[in-house]
């Protein structure tokens, strides 16, 4: 009997140390708890791409990625550009044909790889913003289908706050709004023959015309250097008139602004964010009462719309990055140097002076004022 009690006690012992130790393990998943945690622990698949120090990684998809390839390749500071297929259906190997139907779900795109030291991401996807149309779905300009749907891709947690930070200024602009911005799943390169084929065929079909490719190459002025504050510390850094002129799209009165017939030597920034826009040697009078300008320092720090307010058809002029509501273009203006006149609220500028600039970081910009 004895023998038979010390064998139950070791059995139960030997049962409750067993409880113990599996409640210490980490439990076992089935096979759907353990396929979630997988989509969850999931890191990006891009078997050409390989993380270097100094270079960061964006994948923009634009409609054909020929054309879009060819413009990130003309940015200084991009080291890479590679056409290629990405976020489509998991287990698909893509090819061109493949995707052309339609049905893969891939998206034609373009793996940008640059140096941030030289360029900033705001830059990139500011010019990348300024060539796509972001209110349809599934095309850009005569290119229709799925493949052709506008996406940003991101690989970390930093460069998806940019992206939500730039995409929110252009969410702005617009009635609708149909890029999509996702995580990157997967990215395969296309075929070698679509690697630089604008350049391989100098008169190749590209959606992105010559005006726009040269503007974003030729780009002086970095946004990533001046971006844009929050709402409250906009409104508490900026006066009544300010305010008005800049985020409520208000007009001040003629010959009754600050800098209309400032003729002092040096450049106008962006009230908000102290972007450059204007120097000083492409002001003139024009004879209306208001700040006017032939030409701005760098074309790319306007984003140009259609204001067809007040009976009138008109170009606004609006800040790259902060947005603010500055005036309005005229083109075929008989004053104006080069046929072309912003004509610009004072209440939405902040004058450097010459001697000044260089102190308040705008010595990059001295050669631009004559």
């Amino acid at each position: 009997m004895k023998t038979i009690k010390m064998v139950l006690i070791l059995v139960i012992i030997t049962l409750i140390i067993s409880a113990c130790g599996t409640a210490d393990e980490t439990p076992i998943l089935s096979p759907t708890q353990e396929k979630q945690e997988n989509v969850e622990m999931t890191t990006p698949y891009d078997k050409n791409y390989t993380e270097r120090e100094g270079r960061d990684v964006i994948y923009l998809a634009g409609g054909c990625f020929w054309g879009l390839e060819k413009l990130m390749q003309s940015i200084p500071g991009v080291v890479n550009a590679t056409s290629g297929y990405a976020n489509g259906k998991a287990g698909e190997v893509p090819n061109y044909k493949s995707v052309c139907t339609g049905q893969t779900g891939y998206r034609e795109t373009v793996r940008v790889e640059y140096e941030p030291d030289k360029v900033s991401l705001d830059a990139l996807l500011f010019a990348y913003y300024h060539v796509i149309d972001p209110t349809v779905q599934n095309q850009q300009g005569p290119d229709i289908g799925s493949q052709y749907q506008t996406g940003i891709y991101y690989s970390s947690e930093e460069t998806v706050k940019t992206v939500n930070r730039i995409t929110d200024i252009v969410k702005n602009r617009y009635d609708k709004f149909f890029v999509e911005i996702e995580p990157l799943e997967r990215f395969y390169d296309a075929e070698e023959y679509h690697q630089d084929y604008l350049d391989k065929n100098p008169g190749g079909y590209c959606h992105i015309s010559k005006t726009e490719m040269n503007t974003i190459s030729n780009m002086i002025i970095d946004p990533g250097d001046y971006p844009r504050p929050s709402d409250a510390e906009i409104k508490a850094a900026l006066t009544e008139d300010q305010y008005r002129v800049t985020q409520q799209n208000g007009t001040e009165p003629a010959f009754q602004n600050q800098y209309w017939d400032n003729h002092e030597r040096g450049i106008y920034v962006d009230v908000v964010t102290g972007e450059p826009l204007f120097s000083s040697s492409d002001k003139f009078d024009s004879g209306t009462g208001w700040p006017s300008f032939s030409k701005g320092i760098d074309e790319n720090t306007f984003f140009l719309r259609d204001d067809n307010k007040y009976g009138m058809n008109r170009t606004e002029a609006r800040s790259r990055a902060g947005d603010s509501h500055l005036g309005h273009v005229f083109y075929n203006d008989p004053v104006s140097p080069s046929g072309t006149r912003y004509c610009i609220n004072s209440a939405a500028l902040r004058f450097v002076p010459y001697d000044e600039m260089e102190a308040a970081g705008y010595g990059y910009l001295l050669e631009y004022v004559n």
